[in-house]
């Protein structure tokens, strides 16, 4: 399948997503994480009612939710410790696997209270824009390294749920 937001090249990096700046008249207060399941794009509230877009992948059918939470951890190149009911799933994986580039969750963590999930980086930036995840909000990791370094502990992040969310403009189209 190919990727809804593949990356692009910029100057001086590897690989980039588009992150526009998008202008609204209203909606969430400033800092706020707002994650639109049903385009795979995640904003970053500013202030003055603009935001960062970033493209993400989103948990596949089965595995997505919605809902509020906080950022209530942050971890850079974060080790990976499956939980059982993936590895039930996926008895191949491995048990562990120390922070690194080959780390699926990538160079930043930014783990969400009361969960297993997280907005992460990726070893795998070709599924950005996909609906592959267990549950996870998945960005490349020049996108996640930026996010991380915006965001501080307590962070709203209010998930989307897929079925309220199909403007052609995402979550930001529909305060135009």
């Amino acid at each position: 399948m190919r990727p809804k937001h593949p990356p692009i090249r910029s100057p001086g990096s590897a690989s980039a997503t588009c992150r526009p700046t998008t202008v609204t008249r209203h909606g969430p207060t400033c800092s706020t994480i707002i994650v639109d399941t049903a385009n795979t794009y995640l904003y970053y509230v500013l202030p003055g009612g603009r935001a960062i877009r970033y493209g993400i992948g989103v948990g596949r059918e089965g595995f997505a939710w919605s809902g509020v939470r906080t950022v209530e951890r942050k971890a850079e190149w974060p080790d990976w410790t499956p939980p059982p009911e993936m590895i039930a799933r996926a008895p191949y994986l491995p048990r562990f696997t120390a922070g690194g580039e080959g780390n699926p969750l990538g160079a930043r963590a930014m783990y969400l209270s009361g969960s297993f999930y997280r907005i992460h980086g990726t070893n795998a930036p070709s599924t950005i824009g996909s609906r592959a995840t267990s549950g996870c909000i998945r960005m490349i990791n020049e996108d996640v390294i930026d996010l991380y370094d915006r965001v501080k502990i307590g962070t709203k992040v209010v998930v989307l749920p897929a079925p309220e969310r199909q403007a052609s403009g995402g979550w930001f189209g529909a305060y135009r």
